[in-house]
């Protein structure tokens, strides 16, 4: 897979840039709007992978049609760690094991799981229901419970506890977003790694209503950064690769795989995170918040 960001800068010329043209540039470097003349051919030179960026940027904005989002930490995440819910789940039981054990063998149980059975081993024959049921089985044998129709119980509950809206939570400007987007007339969609409860977990969570379809791994049998998972929901919109855009949380799964199939994206980024991937990701595509999101969109 390619580091390089696969957007074609603008072909801009001096010559060309000696014609009255306006554009706001944001950033230490610049303030205000800019006339451009022969007075500013040097500028450019000076800053022309930037300039390119934006024009490149603002013509994309321009065209945007299909806004795709991630779920899971880009629109919502769980309100509390996944050992407190687990550990709830077996106090019902008169079992108690600590959230805390338990968040560390659910983990490692989820690691497991998904190597060796990949997007919910649905190629290998499971269906989603059953992948997550032997993730709670496992997590809780882990953690040294190991009565199995107890376990089935417990799984059973979580499987239906984590559908209520009562386990997760809007991140913040999630909400308003969303509702600006919608305003400006922007399509949105669902792609997100994730079984067939998201529908039920977006409506609970009031959020359905705001995207013309949600497609999951589960139901297109591919997950990202699979390409094909993007195909799919290209092909549902009837949108060309150039007039859409993705936004998530992950440099490999969300921001590179659209890249990869020609659509633009963001990434959203979590403060205090370490990241790997800051030198491949131009600052305009990174968003600190999700409302800085509705900045680059209206300047289009």
């Amino acid at each position: 897979m390619s580091w390089e960001t696969q957007d074609s800068a603008p072909k801009t010329t001096p010559l060309q840039l000696a014609r009255p043209l306006q554009l706001h540039i944001p950033g230490p470097a610049f303030s205000g709007w800019i006339g451009f003349s022969w007075e500013v051919i040097s500028v450019y030179h000076h800053n022309k992978n930037r300039f390119s960026s934006l024009l490149s940027l603002d013509e994309a904005m321009l065209q945007l049609r299909l806004l795709t989002w991630d779920v899971k930490d880009t629109l919502l995440r769980l309100r509390h760690p996944v050992g407190e819910n687990y550990s709830a789940a077996a106090r019902v039981h008169e079992v108690h094991v600590q959230p805390e054990a338990l968040n560390k063998s659910f983990h490692q149980a989820y690691k497991t799981q998904s190597k060796h059975f990949p997007n919910y081993g649905l190629s290998q024959g499971l269906s989603s229901k059953q992948w997550w049921a032997d993730v709670v089985k496992q997590t809780f044998r882990l953690a040294g419970v190991h009565e199995d129709r107890l376990l089935a119980t417990i799984a059973e509950s979580l499987y239906q506890e984590f559908c209520s809206a009562q386990n997760w939570e809007l991140l913040p400007g999630a909400r308003e977003t969303l509702r600006q987007c919608h305003q400006l007339g922007i399509r949105m969609a669902v792609i997100s790694n994730f079984d067939k409860r998201l529908e039920k977990i977006l409506s609970h969570c009031n959020l359905r209503h705001h995207f013309e379809f949600v497609l999951t791994s589960e139901e297109a049998g591919f997950a990202k950064p699979d390409q094909r998972i993007f195909q799919k929901a290209l092909h549902i919109s009837g949108v060309a690769p150039h007039q859409a855009a993705h936004v998530g949380d992950n440099y490999v799964r969300d921001y590179r795989a659209a890249r990869d199939v020609g659509m633009h994206s963001f990434l959203l980024t979590r403060a205090g995170c370490a990241n790997n991937w800051e030198l491949q990701v131009p600052k305009q595509h990174v968003l600190p918040s999700l409302t800085h999101l509705l900045s680059v969109i209206e300047k289009g």
